[in-house]
């Protein structure tokens, strides 16, 4: 941002609120700073969502694990999730975005370290438990975080982009299993695997110490001068004046009634209990669909590590069409467009089919999970955003955890088709919900929607 920019940018009477400021301020080195920041933290997020199928067959390489021990690890981090979500998002409204993501990537990386001496598999699903209680939080306080502080006609896609350096985690995972050694000096791959995890997670915690604090929260708590550091530090320019009024001058900024919360709330539910099914009830099983169709575990790794190419890119479609297309529209069409190929995983037959029906798969999942996380964010006000979403995010958590002992039995019983039939239709009614309860939310203002 030159210098009249940024004087022009905080002397107009037309911005001269905190919203008016962030709302349309230019994109500058400053945001995406924040932007690489905030996605270097929810990387290791995806690192667990990749870990928690992944790590099934490496470590059945070692021990004996059962069908009860398969779907408990896989479900270990999701129930964490939830707990950290219930837990730590309240916190992140009542005490600030910027503390609450010191805390919950440092209890990331203890319990990390302590997984990766796990010595049997009952232990190591109890600390992976542990582990997600610190992650419950991280992606309730990127979409909150990241909303507030992006300009409202690049919010959208600004959030996709830290999604897109997050999601690369997948792949980068998925290769790792594939080609780590197994065994190293007699220890397991995948303790070295969660090690290196380990030491990501204190970097990026060391790199987002200075984080900034969201400048809609402190004046939503009445800490106005702070606010206006925060501005200066994005502008260069100090922020003069009282910015205790949400609203510019001349514009009305209602905050949304009872009942379009209420709405919103409900849509949240839905969104959050069927979501989970496209992202994780396609991808947690996808190995062990593998396995039960003849491939070995090799080759479910191979694919695995295929298919999840989809994941950044998706992300990266993602981040192109987001302000382009209007956000509902789009989360309606990923949505049917995961439930299409869901299913066409499922039948495929040939390794060709297979590995394209789970690349798109993976792509269009990621699409809708994005566009869910961004449009979410969008729908409540400042002082209640994190709990809003919060806790619904939690649900989305226990539908995770409980998607694996679900699944497999219906998997081992009748095969992936009619299993990926019935997610592909919950999928739908979730795209048919978007269409009834969504509001629009492109380019508006976050104070306005």
């Amino acid at each position: 941002m030159t210098g009249n920019d940024a004087r022009n940018l905080t002397t107009d009477p037309a911005v001269s609120t905190v919203s008016g400021i962030l709302d349309v301020s230019p994109v500058t080195r400053w945001h995406r700073r924040l932007v690489v920041l905030i996605g270097a933290g929810s990387f290791f997020n995806f690192v667990e969502v990749a870990l928690s199928s992944l790590l099934v067959p490496l470590i059945g390489l070692q021990w004996t694990l059962n069908p009860q021990l398969q779907a408990g690890l896989i479900s270990a981090t999701f129930v964490g999730e939830a707990i950290g979500s219930l837990v730590l998002s309240p916190l992140a409204d009542r005490f600030g975005r910027s503390r609450m993501f010191q805390v919950n990537l440092l209890l990331y990386v203890v319990f990390t370290v302590a997984s990766a001496f796990a010595p049997g598999p009952t232990i190591l699903i109890a600390l992976r438990v542990l582990l997600g209680i610190g992650l419950g939080a991280e992606l309730t306080l990127v979409d909150s975080y990241l909303s507030e502080m992006m300009p409202r006609k690049s919010r959208g896609r600004l959030v996709a982009w830290s999604y897109t350096f997050g999601l690369l985690a997948v792949p980068i995972i998925g290769a790792l299993t594939v080609f780590f050694p197994h065994s190293i000096g007699g220890i397991a791959g995948w303790r070295f695997i969660l090690g290196v995890a380990a030491i990501g997670g204190l970097i990026v915690w060391l790199l987002r110490r200075r984080l900034p604090e969201s400048p809609r929260w402190l004046v939503a708590h009445g800490r106005d001068a702070e606010a206006r550091l925060v501005l200066a530090q994005m502008s260069g320019v100090a922020v003069a004046g009282d910015v205790d009024d949400p609203a510019p001058p001349g514009e009305s900024l209602p905050e949304p009634s009872r009942l379009q919360i209420r709405r919103r709330r409900v849509l949240l539910v839905l969104m959050n209990t069927l979501s989970p099914i496209g992202f994780y009830g396609f991808a947690s099983i996808a190995p062990l669909v593998l396995v039960d169709k003849g491939y070995s575990i090799v080759h479910s790794l191979i694919f695995t590590a295929l298919s999840a190419l989809g994941y950044p890119l998706g992300s990266v479609v993602s981040a192109l069409l987001v302000e382009r297309v209007q956000r509902r529209n789009l989360l309606i069409g990923a949505s049917l467009a995961v439930a299409v190929f869901g299913i066409s995983f499922g039948l495929a037959g040939s390794p060709v089919l297979v590995v394209i029906a789970g690349f798109l798969t993976g792509l269009s999942s990621v699409v809708q999970s994005n566009v869910t996380h961004i449009y979410q964010a969008e729908l409540f006000p400042t002082k209640i955003r994190a709990r809003s979403i919060g806790l619904p995010y939690a649900l989305s958590r226990v539908i995770g955890a409980a998607l694996p002992f679900a699944t497999l039995p219906i998997l081992y019983a009748l095969g992936a088709g009619p299993l990926f039939a019935l997610c592909g239709t919950l999928i739908v009614v979730l795209a048919i919900a978007v269409a009834i309860l969504g509001p629009r939310t492109n380019a508006r203002s976050l104070d306005a929607i």
